[in-house]
């Protein structure tokens, strides 16, 4: 179904319900991110969404924070170099408090436990990980869990869900995945919601002190591998912190997005470079209107 015809199927009721709008949303930034270049104006993204740009504006401002003219310039190459330049007071600050606590935007609090493949095998052994799709402000997830906590999160990327959940079963060497959407769905819901979620991360030392350090990213905040490197007492290893990056199993919740090349292009995401302008934008525009919130 072409995304004006949901859109319009369900326009009639455009704030009532916060599942409807979180969905069609969701579904209006991934559009987003596909056509940016063009610089649609209110007119024209109203038009695709099936709204009125009246009804468009006041849902997209509420949902996201910031209007759709401005979420369009956060998906930007300049947009994306200016937040290059500004980070760098904010993340000497995050990085001298350590890991970061509760999030500003949702109150998702994050802990995790690291084991080593050692370990994960293991204490693995015979272990079935539950598995659900579920949607995100992002389009569709991938959630993977253990008894202990989730271990996988995934972004169909390209439409193809086996393709998703095969490149995820390879970081996670476990001996059974068992499809439990209602299993998982707490964690979804925790994940981009309200909530406190506690991650299992398999992975070796250098791999496990990477994605401890995109933990203290803060939200709206960027930095290149090689200042990652750099943060991790590895000057000089920009290449081997851009493979540890790659290999996080656990999208969103592990930042690994808020890391972008030198000249501020946005390439090399595991679940496709649109969904990670994406995500970089919505983040940007919740944290203006955050900031915007708490007043000078």
């Amino acid at each position: 179904m072409a995304m004006t015809e949901t859109f319009e199927r369900t326009a009639h009721d455009e704030t009532s319900d916060d599942d409807y709008g979180f969905a069609l949303v969701g579904r209006l930034l991934t559009w987003l991110s596909e056509n940016y270049r063009d610089q649609p104006g209110l007119e024209r993204i109203a038009e695709e969404a099936g709204l009125s740009a009246f009804h468009l504006q006041r849902l997209f401002t509420r949902y996201v924070g910031v209007s759709p003219k401005k979420y369009v310039q956060y998906l930007t190459l300049e947009h994306a170099k200016r937040a290059l330049r500004d980070s760098q007071s904010v993340l000497d600050v995050s990085f001298e408090m350590g890991l970061s606590g509760a999030g500003r935007l949702h109150d998702l609090f994050v802990t995790h436990e690291a084991v080593t493949p050692g370990d994960w095998k293991r204490r693995g052994e015979g272990l079935a990980l539950r598995y659900g799709w579920h949607d995100s402000p992002f389009g569709e997830c991938l959630i993977v869990a253990s008894p202990r906590g989730v271990c996988g999160l995934a972004f169909n990327g390209t439409g193809d869900r086996s393709a998703a959940l095969a490149d995820l079963r390879g970081s996670l060497d476990a001996s059974e995945l068992v499809e439990d959407p209602e299993a998982t769905r707490r964690h979804a819901d925790a994940a981009f919601g309200n909530g406190e979620v506690h991650l299992v991360l398999r992975g070796t030392p250098f791999q496990l002190k990477v994605w401890e350090a995109l933990l203290r990213i803060p939200e709206g905040a960027v930095l290149t591998y090689s200042d990652l490197a750099d943060r991790v007492g590895a000057p000089g290893s920009a290449r081997a912190v851009a493979g540890a990056v790659a290999r996080n199993p656990v999208s969103w919740l592990i930042p690994c997005h808020r890391v972008i090349r030198s000249g501020g292009s946005i390439s090399g995401y595991r679940w496709q470079p649109e969904k990670k302008r994406l995500i970089l934008a919505w983040e940007a525009a919740r944290a203006e209107a955050d900031s915007a919130a708490r007043g000078p």
